[in-house]
């Protein structure tokens, strides 16, 4: 790299990000420099060339306009001198009091000798360097700021307000090139002040050790895949970009090599080709680029459609947010403003809310995620279209922040920027709202319309699914999602064609059924059918006297998925269950997802419950078994499944929870776990599901979510189940 020549060299230096409440603590070895606290977000769109060459376009960012008061403050940065001693405290200093120098680029008094139209940070070594950051929320968005370029040997990064996500997890820190030492320091009970610190033998850029310091302190799981392409960011900070082991920034050149290719998919703000060392040939550089910018994809072809707006979802879903929903929930309203900085919203609601910030900074900070925990409804009557990528952005971290987005007023420019699903889903009106007392299916109609917005801005926003799409023209093979094998264990050949039936009406596409006949053998017209099914079958068969343990290992050793997912064989399946599941291990980074038996079925009722199974989307001790998904890597780190007669799904569950892994528990929706009259090892009684239960229906739930809406001869109902099944059965 470039940088690496003749670099500026600085003993001492420290960056804050967020807005650190209270007495900062600082190494002592830091006090002899001052603090400048800048009011706003910084982050230039494109790094500016040494020398100020090539003037930096307009990102967006600038000075905060005095009507808008954003919920956060921003950044500091700036060197210092002083004796490497210990520790100390020292309140804050903003930039009123009179600490700060004369601004450039971002606000910043660039360091003596830098160019005054913008630092370039991959030129500047530092032997020091703390890093002060509100919360992990705050240190991510430390990563699309250039200074995470400076090379750095000795580190400290403090996290004022840090929460466990789960008691008994064990965080990692990740791969450190060249590492020599490490302390951290966490707080005694689960929640408090975090301190890491890490010496180098030779200096990396400070993002690179802040993408390792962030798996000891919140999950981070990628998708798994059989391969991937290098993709780096050359002079571009994406804010949807990331963390990641193969997700990289670098600015001046990229350098060439003759054995293997450095790079596979660049990244740049305009489409020119990259700049590469050598002789200028590039031949083994990188293969392909992609114009994007702090947004996303600005264009992709010449049909009138922008490219998408993408996110990094692994930090824009908020942990334990769901609901409420239904036509008597709390409502709040968004509107815009112009300004001089380009616009800001206002979300106004119930209870004195009033939430503001800028267009310039679309995502969620926390204190905004705190206040709509009781927001039901947003109404967005109007959306302007002054800064379309901008206002779709918005609409979407708000989307995965858990509220359900009415705007029926989406111009054509905000629609250029989301897929076609989502607007559908943004615009469309909302669900009835009857008359009379309380209805639970009409409930269940707006918490649904609430998932399938989420679900949506996922599966076609998030850059964990969208990049490879977009890459796919040049890495076809690479663009597909993680292969799931459905593991369906079953010793009753009349609960199979059903079973099965649900497996392969799943609308995920990578997915393979593994059919493991527990002590019986198929009848041939039911070998036939299944031939016929519609998937990738695998059919394994074990004798009777091998558990229902080994018989879940003899299935898992037959699957080809990198995500395995356990079906029972007589529960209710919506057709979106394995995307939620597939989504859920993405965004909250668990070792092992599921979802809760929240819609019970008692067949001697005939009658479904709802009954409260703990807070979804949230991290959690248990989960249902009939929907367990895990990494088949994972399943092997932590043991397998144990070879017990009974009680498997508990077993796998202690072992992820023994080995420090996390448990998630999705939205309840598309799940209906059923109860016989009789056959179950574990049976507390009916009172057991009936106390203190919710909603209840005759029979299921006639519900697309859960796959039992109205269909060609009838709606779905239990005995159609046993009815189809038997005629199979006895062929």
């Amino acid at each position: 790299m470039s940088g690496r020549d003749d670099p500026e060299k600085y003993l001492r230096w420290r960056v804050a990000v967020g807005d650190l409440t209270g007495r900062r603590r600082w190494p002592l070895a830091m006090l002899g420099s001052r603090l400048t606290e800048l009011p706003e977000f910084p982050t230039p769109a494109r790094i500016p060339a040494q020398g100020g060459s090539e003037p930096a376009p307009d990102t967006g960012w600038s000075a905060p306009d005095p009507g808008c008061s954003p919920p956060e403050t921003g950044w500091a940065a700036e060197a210092g001198w002083a004796a490497d001693t210990g520790w100390s405290e020292e309140s804050g200093r903003s930039a009123a009091d009179g600490t700060a120098g004369p601004e450039w680029s971002s606000g910043v008094e660039p360091p003596p000798g830098a160019d005054r139209a913008g630092p370039a940070w991959h030129r500047i070594f530092v032997g020091r360097m703390a890093v002060a950051a509100r919360s992990v929320t705050w240190l991510r968005h430390l990563l699309d700021h250039p200074v995470t370029l400076a090379r750095v040997r000795r580190v400290t990064v403090v996290v004022q307000d840090w929460e466990i996500p789960q008691r008994g997890w064990s965080g990692r820190l990740g791969p450190v090139p060249h590492l020599l030492a490490q302390r951290v320091v966490l707080p005694r009970h689960d929640r408090g002040r975090v301190v890491v610190e890490l010496e180098l033998r030779w200096s990396v850029p400070l993002r690179s050790v802040l993408v390792a310091v962030l798996p000891l302190l919140t999950p981070i799981r990628p998708l798994p895949s059989p391969g991937s392409p290098e993709v780096t960011a050359q002079d571009v900070f994406p804010g949807w970009l990331g963390a990641g082991p193969q997700l990289a920034v670098v600015a001046g050149e990229l350098p060439d090599s003759s054995a293997v290719r450095p790079y596979d998919l660049v990244l740049r703000a305009d489409d020119r080709a990259p700049q590469v060392t050598g002789d200028g040939s590039g031949a083994m550089a990188y293969r392909s680029r992609l114009t994007v910018d702090r947004l996303g994809v600005p264009d992709t072809d010449g049909d009138g459609r922008t490219g998408p707006v993408l996110l990094d979802a692994e930090h824009a879903v908020p942990v334990g947010r769901y609901g409420p929903f239904g036509p008597d929930a709390p409502r709040a309203e968004l509107t815009f403003a112009p300004g001089p900085d380009g616009g800001s919203w206002r979300i106004r609601g119930p209870a004195g809310l009033d939430c503001r910030g800028r267009l310039d900074r679309p995502w969620l900070p926390e204190r905004t995620w705190s206040a709509l925990a009781e927001v039901g409804v947003l109404d967005c009557r109007s959306v302007p279209g002054w800064r379309p990528r901008a206002e779709a952005a918005l609409l979407l971290h708000l989307v995965l922040a858990g509220v359900l987005v009415h705007a029926p007023g989406l111009p054509p420019s905000c629609r250029a920027q989301l897929a076609d699903e989502v607007v559908a889903l943004l615009c469309a009106p909302l669900p009835d709202r009857p008359a009379g007392r309380p209805d639970p299916q009409t409930d269940l109609d707006w918490e649904a319309r609430a998932v399938r917005q989420r679900r949506a801005v996922l599966r076609r926003h998030a850059r964990g699914f969208a990049l490879p799409r977009l890459a796919a023209a040049t890495f076809p093979g690479l663009g597909a999602l993680p292969s799931v094998s459905a593991l369906l264990v079953t010793r009753r050949l009349e609960h199979v064609v059903d079973a099965v039936r649900i497996v392969a009406a799943q609308t995920y596409p990578e997915l393979e059924i593994v059919l493991c006949l527990h002590g019986v053998r198929l009848p041939a017209g039911l070998r036939r059918w299944l031939a016929d099914c519609g998937r990738p079958l695998e059919i394994v068969e074990v004798p009777a006297r091998q558990s229902f343990g080994e018989a879940m290992v003899a299935a898992t050793a037959r699957a080809r998925g990198t995500l395995v997912t356990k079906f029972d064989d007589d529960d209710t399946y919506g057709p979106e269950h394995v995307w939620d599941l597939v989504l859920a291990r993405h965004h909250s980074g668990a070792t092992l997802v599921g979802k809760a038996a929240e819609f019970v079925y008692l067949g001697a009722l005939d009658t479904t419950v709802r009954r409260d199974a703990g807070a979804p989307e949230s991290f959690a001790q248990v989960v249902a078994g009939g929907t367990i998904l895990v990494g088949r890597g994972d399943l092997a780190d932590v043991g397998g499944w144990r070879p017990v007669p009974r009680s498997v799904d508990r077993g796998l569950l202690d072992r992820v929870r023994r080995a420090g892994g996390l448990v998630y528990r999705t939205h309840p929706l598309g799940y209906v776990y059923q109860r016989r009259p009789a056959g179950h090892t574990w049976d507390p009684g009916l009172e057991y599901f009936l106390r203190d239960g919710g909603a209840q229906w005759a029979g299921l739930p006639r519900h697309a979510e859960f796959g039992t809406a109205v269909r060609a001869g009838g709606t779905f109902t239990n005995a159609d189940r046993i009815e189809s099944g038997n005629r199979h059965v006895t062929t």
